[in-house]
């Protein structure tokens, strides 16, 4: 029967550490596995990520190219048709939204896209409403309200 007090590693998968620098009769040392000079030779050495030895490195020989406009405004995109399963009459907030799962946060900007069909009155606020989705928003007896900045 096997108790906790017979376990044992199955045989050869434990071997004993390595003893580096304990004379030459060990075979490991003099410079105790670590080769001759050079930073990995070094106590205490730590290599950056990215560094090839003072070769000039990879994300700098690579060429730069395009630009990122830190400007631009990303909107969280929300269709006329995500918005059909809410009651009539309801005030549709950036907070209901991200409740409901169609935004992922209530500080970035959200604009309402016309895609699909709406049949309920619902008042809507949003930063952005496209031309189609404003004119389904009014036609379905709703009110789109955009927020201020």
């Amino acid at each position: 029967m096997t108790t906790l007090s017979t376990l044992r590693p199955a045989p050869g998968s434990r071997k004993p550490h390595k003893r580096v620098g304990r004379g030459p009769g060990s075979g490991m040392g003099k410079t105790s596995t670590r080769g001759h000079k050079g930073l990995k030779a070094r106590s205490g050495a730590k290599l950056i990520p990215g560094f090839e030895g003072g070769q000039m490195p990879l994300q700098r020989r690579l060429p730069k190219r395009g630009f990122k406009n830190i400007f631009k405004v990303y909107y969280q995109v929300v269709n006329v048709t995500d918005l059909q399963e809410f009651d009539a009459g309801t005030l549709v907030t950036p907070a209901l939204l991200q409740e409901r799962g169609k935004i992922k946060s209530v500080q970035r900007p959200i604009k309402i896209l016309g895609d699909g069909e709406l049949n309920t009155a619902l008042t809507i606020q949003a930063d952005k409403f496209s031309q189609a989705a404003r004119q389904k928003i009014v036609a379905a007896g709703g009110t789109a309200e955009e927020r201020s900045a």
